[in-house]
């Protein structure tokens, strides 16, 4: 083993260029701070977009920092594998969009921590572009994301086969598809269950609100298809 060798292994006269770190550092600030306003301007998710990318830059730019810190040390780059060990993120992260967006802060933080400035940038840069231009293909395409919505009706009377129906009419007039999950019908209660993909969220919101007018003991739940818990 060279002294070169024996130098890395052992962390001695590693330094890091304070002009590198600072120039680093405001690369990745700005690219994650592009990454948040693409997010909150194309993204299509439900959460509230600002609270969410409001961590952006600053997680970039940590990622970007302990990446300098430990890139030329075994001993800290073992050190981070171990400190990571005890660290549990409890984000509610329910879309993979969520995830990709993440993903691009991680990857331009890991970049520019190893100096690789250029291709960093140009990576971010077209990953971008390919959202631009896939948002613009979908508005113009009119492409239908349509997410399937449980919709759970509960009605604390037994009502008839004929009303019943009637509210399965309703319903249906508002949705592209309408899948049958289950109804139980007893003494003092009906129950009705159905996954429908929503065409005018609005209109279904008005139907809701008829049911529990006729209905005065109804109690309606909406929920995404996909969600544990309603």
């Amino acid at each position: 083993m060279n002294k070169e060798t024996l130098k890395f292994f052992r962390n001695e006269a590693i330094q890091i260029d304070l002009t590198t770190f600072l120039i680093s550092l405001l690369t990745v600030a700005f690219l994650c701070f592009l990454i948040q306003i693409f997010y909150i301007r194309f993204s299509s998710t439900l959460s509230n977009r600002f609270n969410f990318s409001k961590t952006f830059i600053i997680l970039g730019v940590t990622t970007c920092i302990v990446i300098m810190i430990v890139k030329n040390s075994l001993a800290l780059s073992l050190g981070l594998v171990g400190a990571l060990s005890i660290v549990r993120f409890r984000a509610a992260i329910k879309e993979p969009e969520e995830l990709v967006y993440l993903f691009l802060i991680i990857a331009a933080g890991l970049g520019c921590g190893a100096g690789q400035l250029q291709i960093t940038i140009v990576g971010i840069i077209f990953s971008l572009i390919i959202i631009y231009v896939y948002t613009l293909i979908s508005k113009k395409e009119k492409i239908d994301y349509i997410d399937t919505i449980n919709l759970a009706i509960i009605i604390n009377q037994d009502i008839s086969d004929l009303k019943i129906n009637e509210i399965i009419e309703k319903v249906k007039k508002v949705s592209k598809e309408i899948k049958f999950v289950s109804m139980s019908r007893t003494i003092k209660n009906t129950n009705i269950n159905l996954d429908i993909k929503v065409i005018n969220f609005e209109k279904l919101v008005s139907i809701t609100n008829l049911i529990k007018k006729n209905y005065k003991d109804s109690k309606i739940i909406v929920a995404r298809n996909n969600d544990l818990s309603l």
